[in-house]
C-alpha cells in the first residue's frame, strides 16, 4: 500500500527549494551534513538554525566546567580525528572541534543561522515539505519565510533550548542572594567566597562543584537521593601511546574501537551482574575518598548502575575537593527556602549566597516542531520509531537521537547513514516518498528506557520504541553498526511512485542541483 495521492494531474506542482533540510547546526547537524555531501552528493541541502552560532549544547551551554561526560574519540566524529589532549573534553575545545569541522568540509556555508521553523505541513499530493520559517535579522527584525525541501531532518536532539527544568520550590522568591540555572549562566556572576549550594546530583551538578570550589567559600551539593558516579581519567594513556607511534586516522580507528568496547562491556556487567557492579563502583569511590561512611549515605544510589546514566568526573575532581574539604554532598529533601539559605526536612539549615537549580533539563521533540500531513497534527505518541530514525504516519521524515548509555554520536552517525541510504533507495527506486510500514503486532516500550526524572517527565509525549527489530531502539553500538545499514529497506518502508504525483515528469533526486 503506497501513500494516498490525490487525483490532481492537471494542476502545476509547486518545486522544491531544496531536497533536504537539517534543523539544528549541533554536533549531530554538522555530522548529517558530511554523510549528505559524501554519500548523497547529488542534493541540494542547507541546515537551518535558530540560534546565531553553530555547536548547539555546546554553544548554549557555558556554565563553569562544562565538558563531556563521554570520551571524544567516540563522542567526536568518525571521519574526523579528535586530536585534542585529553579524552574528556571541556565545552569549549568540543565548539573549537565542530566550528573546525565545518569549516574544512565547507559546511558552515550551508548553514542559515537565526532561522527557525515554527510549521511544517508534509503534502502527499506533492511529496513536498513545507516549512515556515521565522527569520531575525541582524538588527532584530522578524520575518516569515516559506520553504519547500523534499526531506526534512531533525537534528535538533530532544531537549528544550529555551527552558530547563526547574520544580517549584516553597519560598525561592524570597531568597536573598542569587538564583541560577545552569541552562542560562550569567556571564558576570561572581561567587567569589561566597557559599554556594548546589541542587542537584547529575552531570552538571557533578561537574560545577569541583569548578566551583576553588573560587567560592565552600560549595555543598544538595540532592534527594544518590546518583551513580564513576572516576574517570582525563587522558586516555593508550590512546596518547596509540597516538604517538601511529597515523592519526589509523590510531583514532583502534582508539574509537577500544572506548567503544570498554563501555558495551561494563553496560552490559552492569545490566547482567548489578550488584556487581554496585560493589564495584562502591568499591572504587571508597577508595579515592576513604570515607565508607560518606559513600555509603551519598554515593550508593537505591536504582542498579546505567538504570539511570552513569557520572563520570575525570581525575576524580568531585571527590578530591570533598576531600580538600572545599565542598560536600548532603542528602535530604527542601523543606523551603528562606532568605538566607535552604531549610530542609530534617530541620537543618543551609546559608547560602548563590542556589544553582541543576535540577534537570526538559524534553521536548524535534525542538518543538508540530508536524503536519496534509494539514493533519501528527499524533506522536501514537507513532512507532523505525531503526530509531524515521516515524510512522510521516513521510521523508527523519530524526537524529544518540545513545542513552554511550556516546551520543556513535548513534547519530549511524542515522545520518541510514537517512542517507534512505535518499539514495528513493532515487534508485524512482520513489517521491517514502514512510515506515507499521506492524500492526508491535507492543510499545517507551523511546527511552532510563528511569531518570528528566526522562519519566516528557517521554509520553514522544512516539514509541516496539518490541523487535527494526522497532527496537537498541542500546547496543555492535548490533547498530553490524545491521542497520545492512536492512533491506524494501522489505519496511513503503514508497510513493513519481509517477503517482501530479507531475509524472519530475526528475530523480540526484538530478536536482
Amino acid at each position: 500500500m503506497s501513500i494516498a495521492v490525490n487525483d490532481e494531474s492537471a494542476r502545476t506542482a509547486p518545486e522544491a527549494d531544496l531536497d533536504v533540510v537539517i534543523m539544528g547546526a549541533g554536533l549531530s547537524g554538522i555530522g548529517a551534513a558530511f554523510r549528505l555531501q559524501t554519500e548523497c552528493p547529488g542534493l541540494s541541502y542547507a541546515i537551518l538554525e535558530a540560534r546565531d552560532v553553530m555547536g548547539g549544547t555546546w554553544d548554549l551551554f557555558r556554565y563553569p566546567g562544562v565538558r563531556s561526560d563521554s570520551d571524544m574519540f567516540t563522542l567526536g566524529y568518525q571521519f574526523r580525528p579528535w586530536r585534542g589532549e585529553k579524552s574528556i573534553a571541556d565545552g569549549p575545545s568540543i565548539l573549537r572541534y565542530i566550528q573546525e569541522t565545518a569549516d574544512e568540509f565547507g559546511i558552515d556555508d550551508k548553514i542559515r543561522y537565526r532561522t527557525k521553523i515554527v510549521a511544517a505541513n508534509f503534502s502527499t499530493t506533492d511529496a513536498l515539505w513545507t516549512l515556515t520559517t521565522r527569520e531575525t535579522n541582524a538588527v532584530g527584525a522578524v520575518t516569515e519565510q516559506t520553504l519547500r525541501c523534499r526531506f526534512l531532518y531533525s537534528c535538533a536532539g530532544y531537549y528544550n533550548y529555551d527552558k530547563g527544568y526547574s520544580p517549584d520550590i516553597a519560598g525561592l522568591d524570597t531568597f536573598a542572594g542569587t538564583v541560577v540555572h545552569p541552562q542560562f549562566w550569567p556571564e558576570d556572576l561572581d561567587y567569589t567566597d561566597k557559599q554556594v549550594v548546589i541542587i542537584g546530583s547529575g552531570a552538571t551538578a557533578v561537574t560545577l562543584v569541583p569548578s566551583m570550589s576553588p573560587t567560592a567559600a565552600h560549595v555543598t551539593m544538595l540532592q534527594r537521593s544518590p546518583t551513580w558516579i564513576s572516576a574517570v581519567p582525563s587522558r586516555d594513556k593508550i590512546a596518547d601511546k596509540l597516538r604517538s607511534v601511529l597515523p592519526p586516522r589509523v590510531a583514532h580507528r583502534l582508539i574509537r574501537t577500544k572506548n567503544i568496547l570498554f563501555g558495551i562491556g561494563f553496560y552490559q556487567f552492569c545490566q547482567r551482574r548489578p550488584q556487581a557492579a554496585r560493589a564495584l563502583l562502591t568499591k572504587l569511590s571508597t577508595k579515592i575518598l576513604g570515607d565508607a561512611a560518606t559513600v555509603a549515605e551519598h554515593l550508593t544510589p537505591s536504582y542498579d548502575p546505567w538504570d539511570q546514566r552513569l557520572c563520570a568526573i575525570p581525575n576524580a575532581d568531585l571527590f578530591r575537593v570533598m576531600k580538600k574539604g572545599d565542598a560536600d554532598i548532603v542528602t535530604d529533601h527542601i523543606d523551603s527556602i528562606v532568605p538566607e539559605g535552604i531549610v530542609l526536612e530534617s530541620g537543618r539549615t543551609l546559608p547560602a549566597d548563590v542556589i544553582v537549580t541543576a535540577t534537570g533539563l526538559e524534553l521536548l521533540a524535534f525542538g518543538g516542531l508540530e508536524l503536519r500531513v496534509d494539514g493533519n497534527p501528527v499524533e506522536l505518541s501514537k507513532q512507532f520509531v523505525w531503526q530509531g530514525a524515521m516515524i510512522t504516519g510521516v513521510p521523508n521524515f527523519a530524526i537524529c537521537i544518540g545513545y542513552t548509555n554511550a556516546s551520543w554520536t556513535l548513534r547519530a552517525d549511524l542515522t545520518s547513514r541510514l537517512v542517507c541510504k534512505v535518499l539514495n533507495f528513493m532515487d534508485r527506486n524512482d520513489f517521491a516518498a517514502v514512510v515506515p510500514k507499521r506492524d500492526p503486532s508491535l507492543k510499545e516500550k517507551p523511546l527511552l528506557d532510563l528511569t531518570s526524572g528528566y526522562i519519566q517527565r516528557s517521554i509520553d509525549s514522544f512516539p514509541r520504541q516496539g518490541d523487535r527489530s527494526p522497532w527496537k531502539v537498541r542500546q547496543n553500538y555492535l548490533l547498530d553498526s553490524a545491521t542497520t545499514l545492512r536492512a533491506d529497506l524494501s522489505k519496511t518502508l513503503e514508497g510513493t511512485p513519481r509517477s503517482a504525483l501530479a507531475r509524472p515528469q519530475q526528475v530523480p533526486l540526484s538530478a536536482q542541483k
